[in-house]
């Protein structure tokens, strides 16, 4: 059995969820809560597989309490359900530790679908994420979100993750996601790299620095 924990501050789209997944016999819905701080304060007793989390609810958000999920309960996979299909969205949620990403309006078998990917220790885009995030700036790499800009120019200024973690005030964890992506995104295998990237693409200067 897949142990799922529904996450979203309207009760009529969170219900309807659970009736569709509450069709397959191998997923047991643990819980349906209504805000992700709710969600924080009970993952550990809940002990879900998979959480599908809102993106935008009030208090905590989706972001946020992915972060703090993952910190109270690291083997859970955190999977985004959201209306919103713009590439910031999405990277931003897949760099805050989320395993997928699936828009509110695709079949219910595609959620299935996703859930069985983050069990598998896969990422999951849904159709439509997909499309959403095929532009790639003119060398070929992925776009920086704005986050990861923010965390490449704290990097090149020699900060520890600890440091930049304080300065804007986010997880370790988080900061230590960021540079991953960062390293895949621009093709970089170490911090110094980073480091010379930002000097040689006016990051630093770009600042006023």
């Amino acid at each position: 059995m897949i142990r799922v924990l529904i996450v979203d501050d309207h009760p009529m789209v969170a219900e309807g969820i659970e009736a569709l997944l509450e069709t397959y016999d191998e997923l047991q819905i643990v819980g349906v809560l209504n805000n992700g701080q709710e969600a924080v304060d009970r993952v550990s007793d809940l002990a879900p597989d998979v959480v599908l989390l809102d993106l935008n609810m009030p208090g905590v958000s989706g972001l946020s309490a992915t972060e703090m999920i993952l910190e109270h309960r690291a083997q859970t996979r955190i999977l985004i359900l959201s209306m919103h299909d713009s590439p910031e969205y999405i990277s931003t949620a897949l760099a805050h530790g989320a395993q997928g990403y699936v828009l509110k309006d695709v079949p219910t078998d595609e959620i299935r679908t996703a859930i069985d990917a983050v069990m598998r220790g896969e990422e999951y885009l849904c159709t439509g994420t997909t499309r959403a995030l095929e532009p790639r700036i003119a060398d070929g790499r992925e776009p920086l979100t704005n986050r990861e800009q923010q965390i490449l120019l704290e990097l090149a200024q020699g900060k520890s993750n600890k440091q930049v973690a304080t300065d804007l005030d986010i997880s370790v964890r988080t900061v230590e996601t960021h540079r991953k992506n960062l390293k895949r995104k621009l093709g970089i295998a170490s911090t110094a790299g980073l480091t010379r990237y930002a000097l040689e693409h006016g990051v630093l200067q770009g600042t006023g620095r």
